[in-house]
């Protein structure tokens, strides 16, 4: 196991160093010039080629990836084209926000999705099962804008419940976070039901019901941890899912995270930010992986003996 971990560590320069050569590469063929934006349209063609100059656009694109690199090393990742601000302190003011909501929204899916997907395959094929199959099919097939636009219809407009948009207080975090979750939550929920079954099914369950021990007891202290494994890696690779819908959620809502702000960069046509933020997410990823991987790996028997 610690080969692995050391292997994946190894590998993580490599990683990085392709993803962010695709994303350099790929954000300038982008439809649209970001001097031209910046001058406007009725700027004349000099004026563009000074922002140019001045951005440093007219530069091969391998030379200016290798600056990119030389100066992302000494944890500069350029300055933001429409702020004129630097990347890494824009980053690290709105990424507080997207970890909020994502850790929010991760404790309400695991808070429903496990304990949900445990009593449905407590009482497989019964009423809660059937009840819960055909909800989790609903959660993961609902549009993420969809309901939060409908979230906010009820909620915020007609009732006056919630704020409609911004991060103004933890009320603001509710309905972003129920957005947010679920996709998720719906994924926890049926991970940890096909699990459990397949635990329940083995012997030394089979056994330990016979003698008579309680099915309640027999599934939180026995079932559950050998369980967990293929739930816990499900969690880290929805990762990814999540920094996506975060996108999206945090767009209608006006929620100022990395979400927000990528949209914002896509607009301005902000290559630097652009690749700061995909790095940025990217990096949060693997190690999210690699802690789930650790984090199975002392929980799994046959993976710590192994």
């Amino acid at each position: 196991m610690n080969s692995r971990i050391m292997h994946r560590l190894l590998m993580l320069p490599v990683v990085m160093l392709v993803v962010s050569f695709c994303v350099f590469v790929a954000v300038r063929h982008l439809p649209g010039d970001p001097a031209r934006m910046l001058a406007g349209p009725a700027a004349t063609q000099d004026a563009v080629d000074a922002i140019h100059h001045r951005l440093e656009l007219d530069r091969p694109v391998l030379r200016q990836y290798g600056c990119f690199i030389h100066d992302a090393l000494g944890g500069d990742l350029g300055q933001s084209i429409e702020s004129r601000q630097p990347v890494a302190r824009e980053i690290a003011r709105h990424f507080p926000y997207t970890l909020l909501l994502g850790l929010s929204a991760y404790v309400l899916a695991l808070g429903v999705g496990i304990p949900g997907g445990l009593a449905a395959a407590m009482f497989v094929d019964g009423v809660w099962d059937r009840i819960f199959m055909g909800a989790t099919i609903v959660l993961a097939s609902i549009p993420n804008f969809w309901f939060a636009l409908l979230l906010m219809e009820w909620f915020s407009v007609r009732w006056g419940l919630l704020p409609l948009m911004g991060a103004h207080s933890l009320s603001s975090l509710v309905m972003p976070s129920l957005t947010l979750a679920l996709m998720p939550m719906a994924l926890i929920g049926r991970m940890t039901r096909a699990s459990m079954i397949a635990v329940l099914s083995r012997d030394y369950i089979r056994t330990a019901r016979a003698k008579g021990v309680d099915l309640l007891r027999l599934c939180l202290r026995h079932a559950l941890p050998n369980a967990l494994p293929p739930v816990i890696t499900v969690i880290a690779m929805n990762l990814g899912s999540v920094i996506g819908g975060a996108v999206v959620t945090e767009t209608v809502f006006g929620w100022p995270g990395l979400g927000h702000l990528m949209i914002e960069a896509v607009r301005w046509r902000d290559y630097p930010m652009i690749e700061g933020i995909t790095l940025i997410a990217v990096l949060s990823v693997i190690m999210v992986n690699l802690g789930a991987e650790i984090l199975v790996s002392r929980i799994d028997p046959k993976r710590r003996q192994s």
